[in-house]
């Protein structure tokens, strides 16, 4: 199954990845109207440790500690990607609690946020991916 990686090497840092992933999610198609004045809430981060800077996002696990701790089954696994059913979810965040990569995050509106790959868009390339400008993030299949 195709997953994002990313490639620190590469990253500038910028944090394009995280206002693409935000951006995604508004559908809408003006970026600078959309985000203007607005708190982003990315399903991707970008971190910095000891001046690496790597983004952190679902990795899609095979078998997903959040999907397991997830007490509603709001989260499940389909075609190898962890998704959220947000009418389901009752924010318990015991999915947070469970992912040991801090994949998983919330918003101001206490809503669960998490990388579904994009999966929902017209070409199914995460927007994280095709808006790095260095190429760092990729959306790959490895062994």
């Amino acid at each position: 199954m195709k997953r994002v990686y990313v490639n620190e090497k590469w990253c500038l840092g910028c944090h394009l990845c995280e206002y693409y992933c935000a951006f995604a999610g508004t559908g809408k198609k003006d970026m600078a109207k959309a985000l203007k004045g607005v708190r982003i809430n990315p399903r991707i981060k970008l971190e910095e440790k000891d001046g690496i800077t790597f983004a952190v996002s679902c990795r899609h696990c095979k078998e997903p500690l959040c999907v397991k701790g997830c007490i509603t089954g709001a989260l499940t696994v389909t075609d190898g990607v962890v998704t959220i059913d947000h009418e389901k979810c009752v924010k318990c965040f015991t999915c947070i609690l469970c992912c040991p990569y801090g994949a998983i995050s919330y918003s101001e509106d206490k809503t669960v946020l998490k990388c579904e790959l994009c999966i929902k868009s017209a070409d199914r390339i995460p927007a994280c991916v095709k808006g790095c400008p260095n190429g760092a993030i990729v959306y790959e299949e490895r062994g």
